[in-house]
């Protein structure tokens, strides 16, 4: 099982660049971080991988199948089943309860019943989120929050997770209680592809990459010190 690009790259109308000839495959239950600052192409990279975004060129093979060229119907299709999201924002429905919102996931592949609800409660329990079931978002910690969204992700069982900058908007302390749930998802056989500009993040993850104008960079030990220690950029020139 892996989430594979094959030369992909993409440009934007304004003349961007979002990726330049990358390859990547990920391994299972690995939890893989993609770092670098805004407008490096690492949000580009991940949206493509979740089949958000198409590249110009390259494929995208998700289990060995090529999936870039699939219809819109097709992708989304594969995104409900096979895929979960987490992104910056929890985005939950301000109207609906934890629990309905992570419902939400298995009402889109017509999933109901006594059937649905365990898998409700199973995917609450995995974020340590059940005691709070009842609770409405405004009701929620911004942690908190997160780990609904994680939970949403995850109760269809996907083979993936897609996370863009899950900690971007928590202190330190929540980030570190969401990156160590991330990492125990990955133990558990999920696989995690992870956007960050959180040099935090890297305690946590199998493996880190970087991206830099649109490249794939695997570090250098010196590099991550330097990274680590005082942000220096890292360089693939």
């Amino acid at each position: 099982m892996a989430i594979e690009l094959r030369a992909i790259s993409k440009r934007y109308a304004n003349g961007a660049i979002g990726a330049v000839d990358v390859d990547l495959k990920t391994n299972e239950g690995e939890f893989i971080a993609l770092f670098g600052p805004s407008g490096s192409g690492k949000t580009s990279l991940l949206h493509i991988a979740g089949l958000l975004l198409r590249p110009d060129s390259g494929e995208v093979r998700i289990d060995g199948e090529r999936v870039d060229e699939l219809s819109e119907s097709g992708t989304a299709e594969l995104r409900r089943s096979r895929l979960g999201f987490v992104f910056q924002s929890a985005s939950l429905l301000p109207l609906l309860s934890a629990a309905e919102n992570v419902d939400v996931s298995l009402r889109l592949l017509s999933l109901g019943g006594r059937k649905a609800r365990e898998r409700v409660t199973q995917a609450l329990e995995a974020v340590d989120m059940v005691d709070r079931a009842h609770h409405r978002p405004d009701e929620l910690s911004g942690g908190e929050q997160q780990r609904v969204s994680i939970a949403r992700a995850l109760v269809h069982e996907p083979g993936y997770i897609l996370a863009d900058e899950p900690t971007g908007e928590l202190d330190t302390s929540t980030g570190a209680s969401i990156l160590e749930l991330l990492q125990r998802v990955a133990r558990s056989g999920t696989t995690v592809l992870m956007a960050s500009h959180d040099p935090a993040a890297i305690r946590y993850v199998d493996r880190a990459l970087f991206v830099v104008d649109g490249t794939l960079h695997a570090p250098t030990r010196q590099e991550l010190e330097l990274w680590l220690t005082d942000g220096t950029a890292i360089n693939t020139r």
